[in-house]
C-alpha cells in the first residue's frame, strides 16, 4: 500500500522480457506491419490513375514517384517513427494518446502548453478513428480486386465478396484473436517475402530502376512538374499509410523487435516491391491498371489475390484493435464515457474488445465499401487523416524532446524542418483531394473531436454542480460521529470520484434511511499518465482522521491500460491489511440524472450530446466488475 508510484515496464502485464526476440518479432510482424505492408497493393496504381493520368507513365516521372516513395519510407517511417518516435514511449505504451499524456508529464501544470498538449492528443486520436473507417475498406477491396487479372467475368463479384470478408472480420471480434493471431506472423511472413520476390523477378529485368534510389530523382520530378507533383503527393503518402501503427503498437511488443523487424525484412521488401512496379510500368505503360498483381505469372494470380486477401484482413484487424487501443486511453483520460470492454486473450492485456467501438466501425467502414465500391475511388478519400495524425504526432514528439529530453534548440529545428517539410507536402496535397472524397475522414474526425471535447468539459461542468449538491464529506463525518445516524451492521462501498465531497448514494441513505454502516469504505478510483500501475501500489488508505468512526477513504489507482476491477482491488487491500471483505460488501453507486434546463456553459446541441453519451455510458456494475446482486444505485438529478 502506497501514496504513490507507478509499475515499472517489467512489472507491467503482459511484460516482454519474458518472451525470445524472435517470437516478438513474429508477432510485431502479425500486427505492426499489416497497414503498412499492405500499401503497395494500391499506392503505386493511384499515383499514376490520379486525376485523368496527370502523371506520365514515362520515365522521368516514374523514377520521381518511386524515388519519393523510398524517401518518404526513410524518412517518415525509418528516422521519424523508428528512430525516434518509438523511444519516447510512456512505460511502455505508445500511440499519440498516450505520447500526449508522457509530454503533460514535462510541461508546467496548468500552463499554456498543459492545455495544447491533449487537445493535439485529441486531434490525433479523432483523425486515428477518421482513418480506421477507410482502411478496411481500402486494404481488402484492393486485394480482391486482383480478381479482375485473372478473369474480367470477376469483377461483379468483387464488391460483394469484399462486403462478406468485412462482415466477418468485424463479427469475430467478440470471439478475441487469440488463436487466429498466432497464424498471423506466418502469413505475414509469406507476405513480405512473396513483396520482395515479386519485385526482384522484375528488377532483374532492368537493374537501371535501382537509380530511382537517388534523390535528385524526387528533386527533378518536384522542380520539373511542381503541380503535378503536388498532386501525385497526395497520393505517394499511401506508401507510409500504416506507420503510425508501428508506435501505436509498441507496448505489445516493444521497440527492439519492431525495430529489427522493419529493417531485417519489411523495409527491404516494400522498396523491392515498390522498384518492381516502377519498372513493369516502365516497360509497358499499359501495366498502370493494376501493377502489383500484373507483377505475377498467370499461374500465380490467384493464389496471390488468396495471400492478399488474408494480409489486408490481418492489416484491417490492426487497425480495429488499434482503434479499441485509443479509445480505452480517450475515456482513461476522460474524453470518453465510460465503455463496456471484455478481454479476449487470457494472458496479455491488451487483447480487449469493445462493443460500440467495432460496430461503429463496422457501419462506417461497410458504408464506405458499399458507396465507393472500388479502391481507386477510396484512395481519393484516403491520406487527410493519415497526415494530419503524422503532423500531430511530430509536433507533440518536438515537445517533449525539448521538455524532457531537453534537445538543443539547432536539433529540434533540423529535424522539424525536414519532418514538417515532408508532411506538410502531403497533408495539403490531400487538402487539395477535401471535395473529392477527402471531406469523409474529416466529417468522421470532426465528428469524434466534438463528441470527445464535449465530455470532457460536460464531466468538468457536472463536477462542479455535483460540488455543491454533495456537501463537505468532512461535515457529514461529524455528523455520523455525533449519532443522528442509527448504525446497522455490514460494510458498505460507496464509489465516488473525489475525496472532499460526500457521495451522493451515501447523503441520500442517511437522508432517506436515516442508517450507516458499520463499516464505511468511500471509494475513488483515478487513471494515471502511465499504462500500468503495480498492483502493490494500487491502494492509497486514508482514515479521515480517526479509526474509530468507521469511515474509511481509500483511492485506487489504475494505469490507462488497467482493468479497473474494484472487487479484485479491494482484495489486495484487504491482503495488505485493510479490515474489509470484498465478497460480503454492499456496494453504492451513486447515479447522476441529467437535465437540459437552460443553463449557461455548453450549447444545446453539445449539452443533449452529452447527455446522449452519458446515456450510452457503460453500467458501473459491469464497468467497475461490480457484483450486481450487491450493487445499490442512489442518486440524484443535475440540471444543466
Amino acid at each position: 500500500m502506497t501514496s504513490e508510484g507507478a509499475s515499472t515496464p517489467e512489472s507491467a502485464p503482459g511484460g516482454h522480457a519474458k518472451k525470445g526476440m524472435a517470437a516478438l518479432m513474429l508477432g510485431a510482424l502479425g500486427v505492426v506491419f499489416g497497414d503498412i505492408g499492405t500499401s503497395p497493393l494500391y499506392s503505386v496504381q493511384s499515383v499514376f490513375n490520379v486525376d485523368h493520368n496527370a502523371v506520365v507513365a514515362n520515365e522521368s516521372d516514374i523514377y520521381g514517384v518511386i524515388s519519393w516513395m523510398f524517401w518518404a519510407l526513410t524518412i517518415i517511417v525509418t528516422i521519424k517513427y523508428v528512430l525516434f518516435v518509438l523511444r519516447a514511449d510512456n512505460d511502455g505504451e505508445g500511440g499519440i494518446m498516450a505520447l500526449a499524456a508522457l509530454v503533460r508529464q514535462g510541461v508546467p501544470k496548468g500552463g499554456k502548453r498543459w492545455g495544447i498538449v491533449m487537445i493535439l492528443g485529441v486531434i490525433g486520436a479523432s483523425l486515428f478513428f477518421g482513418d480506421s473507417v477507410i482502411t478496411p475498406a481500402i486494404s481488402v477491396m484492393s486485394a480482391i480486386e486482383g480478381l479482375e487479372t485473372v478473369h474480367e467475368g470477376l469483377t461483379e463479384y468483387v464488391v460483394p465478396i469484399g462486403a462478406i470478408v468485412i462482415t466477418a472480420l468485424f463479427f469475430i471480434q467478440q470471439k478475441g484473436t487469440d488463436a487466429v493471431g498466432k497464424f498471423f506472423g506466418p502469413v505475414m511472413i509469406v507476405w513480405f517475402v512473396t513483396l520482395a520476390a515479386l519485385g526482384v523477378n522484375q528488377i532483374v529485368r532492368d537493374p537501371e530502376i535501382f537509380r530511382a534510389l537517388l534523390p535528385t530523382y524526387a528533386g527533378s520530378f518536384v522542380i520539373g512538374h511542381p503541380f503535378i507533383a503536388f498532386v501525385a503527393a497526395g497520393s505517394i503518402v499511401l506508401c507510409v499509410t500504416g506507420a503510425e501503427a508501428l508506435y501505436a503498437d509498441m507496448g505489445h511488443f516493444g521497440r527492439a523487435p519492431i525495430t529489427r523487424a522493419w529493417f531485417v525484412l519489411v523495409f527491404p521488401a516494400l522498396i523491392l516491391n515498390y522498384m518492381g512496379q516502377g519498372s513493369l510500368i516502365l516497360s509497358d505503360p499499359k501495366n498502370i491498371s493494376n501493377p502489383f498483381f500484373l507483377l505475377a505469372p498467370e499461374w500465380a494470380k490467384l493464389p496471390l489475390v488468396i495471400l492478399a486477401t488474408a494480409a489486408t484482413v490481418i492489416a484491417s484487424q490492426a487497425v480495429i484493435s488499434g482503434a479499441f487501443s485509443v479509445a480505452r486511453q480517450a475515456e482513461r483520460s476522460g474524453y470518453l464515457p465510460r465503455m463496456t470492454v471484455r478481454h479476449t486473450g487470457e494472458e496479455e492485456e491488451g487483447q480487449i474488445y469493445i462493443p460500440g467501438v467495432n460496430w461503429v466501425l463496422f457501419i462506417g467502414v461497410i458504408t464506405l465499401l458499399l458507396a465507393f465500391r472500388s479502391s481507386e475511388k477510396l484512395a481519393v478519400a484516403y491520406g487527410l487523416a493519415v497526415t494530419g495524425t503524422f503532423l500531430m504526432t511530430t509536433t507533440l514528439f518536438l515537445v517533449y524532446a525539448q521538455s524532457t529530453l531537453k534537445w538543443p534548440k539547432w536539433r529540434l529545428v533540423v529535424l522539424g524542418f525536414f519532418l514538417y517539410l515532408f508532411e506538410g507536402i502531403f497533408f495539403t496535397a490531400n487538402v487539395a483531394k477535401l471535395f473529392h472524397g477527402g471531406w469523409l475522414p474529416v466529417v468522421i474526425a470532426c465528428g469524434i473531436g466534438l463528441s470527445m471535447l464535449t465530455w470532457q468539459k460536460g464531466r468538468d461542468i457536472v463536477a462542479r454542480r455535483r460540488h455543491d449538491i454533495e456537501g463537505p464529506l468532512d461535515d457529514f463525518v461529524r455528523s455520523a460521529r455525533c449519532g443522528e445516524l442509527r448504525e446497522v451492521p455490514g460494510t458498505a462501498v460507496f464509489l465516488h470520484p473525489d475525496r472532499t465531497t460526500t457521495p451522493l448514494a451515501m447523503r441520500e441513505n442517511a437522508n432517506f434511511n436515516h442508517v450507516i454502516h458499520e463499516n464505511v469504505f468511500i471509494v475513488t478510483t483515478k487513471s494515471a499518465n502511465v499504462p500500468h500501475i503495480a498492483l502493490e501500489e494500487t491502494v492509497v488508505l486514508d482514515h479521515l482522521g480517526n479509526d474509530y468512526d468507521r469511515i474509511t477513504h481509500l483511492t485506487l489507482r489504475y494505469g490507462f491500460q488497467d482493468d479497473q476491477d474494484v472487487p479484485a482491488a479491494l482484495r489486495i487491500a484487504a491482503d495488505q491489511g485493510v479490515d474489509i471483505d470484498p465478497d460480503t460488501a454492499y456496494y453504492f453507486v451513486s447515479e447522476i440524472g441529467l437535465i437540459d434546463a437552460g443553463r449557461p456553459g455548453m450549447s444545446k446541441l453539445r449539452k443533449l450530446l452529452f447527455m446522449a453519451m452519458s446515456h450510452n455510458a457503460a453500467v458501473p456494475a459491469d464497468y467497475f466488475r461490480l457484483p450486481k446482486e450487491r450493487t445499490v444505485m442512489m442518486g440524484a438529478q443535475i440540471l444543466l
